[in-house]
């Protein structure tokens, strides 16, 4: 038992749980057993105590009267909301009976996990469930609805999710956020950014919205949504037609420069310009800036990836700081994701050697579709971490396939979400203070080790726990379905092949409670490129073979023009996914779901501001406060968080979003999207 545990009160080392690239260290303050105060620790390198309004609301959610205490069974209809109290042995057993029953019937591919990361502590997000359901032989989930695009793109250029170390950034002179709301996502980043400005750095921000991040920056640059690559494509024509780039390090470090500079001669700025709306002469002074500015810093941001040509987004902007030999220098380069240096030892975590066979794999943008066409069926969905029935694309259909009656559903969760309401059985959740777990970033290079601060809430159990208990029903015996927490950080952490990891261990994690990752292990200059070359590829023979294409490259977005508005649906500042979108406290500071419009198209619909309209496609529709505002160019539109509809209310997004893939490592495609929006007359 944690020694956290045992004391009533005091202050103890923690770590934040939430998908959020800044992974805070925290201190956490505790009375009669209970969490009264959540703070940042001041002695956390990059975080260094400051911590976001999410976080230091979190003793609101933890003890939320409306928290699960205990299983439950549902006694009325699918979404009805009606369930009756069970214990634990009852749930189980209903569980593995019918299982038992599926597999007899339908074999082990007609159960599907979903998944993903409402919980970022690798055993309880990724290890706990996919050992047991590997050894169930289960259909597998492909779990690509965030970031995969991007650094799949990245990875072409880079060989990996490899970029500057944060704590680098202070010394930029030039600072990019391009497609990320910072204050609002990476907010530490924004700290160090400030720093280097008090030091004459100047802060740029490209993006779709004038959203706090926008209004925040020195100088902010509005873009047509899924045209990123287009304007990076025209800076490269600028830095080569004026003789702005390195040439010493494009021969060194770089292939393909010479095909690069041929190729971008097709993107003149006048022909970017129509594409993005940026003005011509602003792509000028992008271009200059950028390369007359040593060391100068790109934050890739994870927005332009959710479009349909999101992958080459992010390929085409990793190019950009070779262009002019920016990574040569502490506080240059860019920073897409670095989970490459964190990496750890994902098939010891996992376990695919568990699986007896090879099953299908079954993405998890495409769930509404695999829960309503796909053959032969799946008639069990196991789902945590998660709340698809809000996050996932084409919402409607997702809706249409939890309502089916054959189809077993079990959500294991905190709170009864808006995919919990269509279980058959609930499974009340710990939070990630009630467990022990190891915490990686895919922003900074830090490792957490999380002790278990307080006691479990209720009945709650952790994602470790479940599985174990549903292996033992099952009748499983493999040991590695039984291991300890401890044994299998020991084991994730024993991974030679990542260099900057061989100096971590367990012991020291519990010591200290975070440890740095060693960045010198293997510098990205002069061998620490991996891509197939051994060097940043601005031509890629490896897309080439997989078909795509070799060089940086804009392609539109593939949704049809059927309607004239093109919709973004961003992150808001107080929710995280739909994590607090169930807490009152949060949904009164965001204050509403807004659909920010440029006036020209609020004018053409007969909108004022703060109107109620009617957003709709073919898709769906959803009922939002229009915020008439020049935040947003003509022709497009963005709204904000993933809000809760439990109230009776239209606020779904994405029954809105398309199901597509994007155009690398099957991401989803929420932003390539078009809608119309009409008032809404009472």
């Amino acid at each position: 038992m944690s020694s956290y545990l045992q004391q009533k009160d005091g202050v103890f080392p923690s770590v934040c749980s939430l998908d959020c690239p800044d992974t805070c260290g925290l201190l956490v303050h505790k009375k009669d057993g209970k969490i009264i105060k959540v703070a940042g620790n001041p002695d956390h390198p990059v975080t260094k105590g400051a911590i976001c309004n999410k976080v230091r609301n979190l003793p609101t959610r933890l003890y939320d009267p409306s928290r699960l205490k205990y299983p439950l069974k549902r006694t009325g209809p699918k979404g009805s909301g009606e369930f009756i109290r069970i214990d634990w042995d009852e749930a189980i057993q209903l569980i593995t009976d019918q299982w038992k029953t599926l597999l007899a019937e339908h074999g082990a591919e007609c159960i599907l996990p979903y998944s993903f990361a409402g919980n970022m502590g690798r055993i309880n997000m990724l290890g706990a469930g996919q050992r047991f359901f590997h050894r169930l032989g289960a259909s597998r989930m492909e779990r690509t609805i965030c970031n995969v695009a991007g650094n799949t793109g990245f990875s072409f250029t880079m060989g990996g999710s490899f970029g500057v170390d944060p704590e680098d950034t202070v010394h930029s002179k030039l600072v990019i956020i391009w497609g990320c709301n910072a204050v609002s996502t990476n907010m530490h980043q924004v700290v160090f950014a400030e720093q280097a400005r008090k030091k004459g750095a100047q802060i740029v921000v490209i993006d779709v919205h004038k959203n706090q991040t926008g209004r925040w920056a020195d100088w902010f640059i509005p873009i047509m949504p899924g045209t990123d690559a287009a304007l990076a494509l025209g800076m490269m024509h600028i830095l080569f037609a004026e003789g702005l780039v390195d040439e010493g390090f494009l021969s060194e470090y770089t292939v393909g420069a010479e095909e690069l500079v041929e190729h971008v001669k097709q993107y003149d700025p006048e022909s970017v310009s129509a594409i993005t709306k940026v003005p011509v002469e602003d792509i000028y002074k992008l271009a200059r800036l950028y390369a007359r500015t040593t060391p100068s810093y790109i934050r890739i941001g994870n927005g332009p990836q959710h479009h349909d040509n999101g992958g080459m987004f992010a390929r085409t902007l990793a190019c950009l700081p070779a262009l002019t030999g920016q990574w040569k220098y502490r506080g240059g380069g860019a920073t897409r994701e670095n989970g490459g240096f964190s990496a750890l030892n994902n098939q010891v975590l996992t376990r695919p050697d568990l699986q007896e066979k090879p099953t299908r794999l079954i993405n998890m943008n495409l769930i509404g579709e695999a829960l309503t066409e796909l053959d032969p069926p799946v008639y069990s969905l196991y789902v945590y971490n998660s709340n698809p029935l809000v996050v996932a694309p084409d919402g409607n259909k997702v809706r249409k396939g939890f309502e089916r009656e054959d189809l077993f559903t079990v959500v294991h969760d905190l709170f009864l979400t808006e995919t919990a309401r269509y279980a058959d059985l609930i499974l009340p959740a710990t939070s990630s203070y009630e467990n022990m777990d190891l915490y990686t970033s895919y922003w900074h290079h830090y490792l957490h080790l999380q002790h278990p601060v307080i006691e479990s809430y209720g009945e709650s159990k952790s994602n470790l726990q479940v599985f174990r208990l549903l292996a033992e029903a099952m009748g499983f015996e493999d040991e590695v379905l039984k291991e300890s927490e401890e044994k299998i950080i020991t084991d994730l952490l024993n991974y030679p092949e990542n260099p900057y990891l061989t100096s971590i261990t367990l012991e020291e994690l519990q010591e200290h409670h975070f440890v740095k990752l060693d960045r010198q292990a293997r510098p990205l200059l002069p061998n620490g490129f991996t891509t197939p070359s051994g060097k940043i590829e601005l031509y890629s023979e490896q897309m080439k073979e997989m078909g795509y294409p070799a060089l940086p490259t804009y392609i539109p977005i593939q949704e049809p023009d059927t309607y004239p508005l093109l919709l973004v649906t961003a992150p808001n500042h107080n929710f995280l996914n739909t994590t607090f979108s169930l807490q009152e406290k949060h949904v009164s500071m965001e204050k509403g779901p807004y659909l920010y419009l440029h006036p020209e198209d609020a004018q053409k619909r007969g909108i004022t501001h703060q109107e109620k309209v009617r957003v709709y496609n073919d898709r769906g529709e959803c009922e939002l406060v229009a915020w008439v505002s020049e935040t947003v160019l003509p022709g497009a539109a963005v709204t904000q968080g993933l809000w809760s509809d439990q109230a009776g209310t239209k606020r779904l997004v994405n029954t809105l979003t398309p199901g597509r893939l994007a155009d690398m490592g099957g991401g989803a495609v929420f932003f390539s999207n078009r809608v119309e929006v009409e008032k809404i007359v009472v």
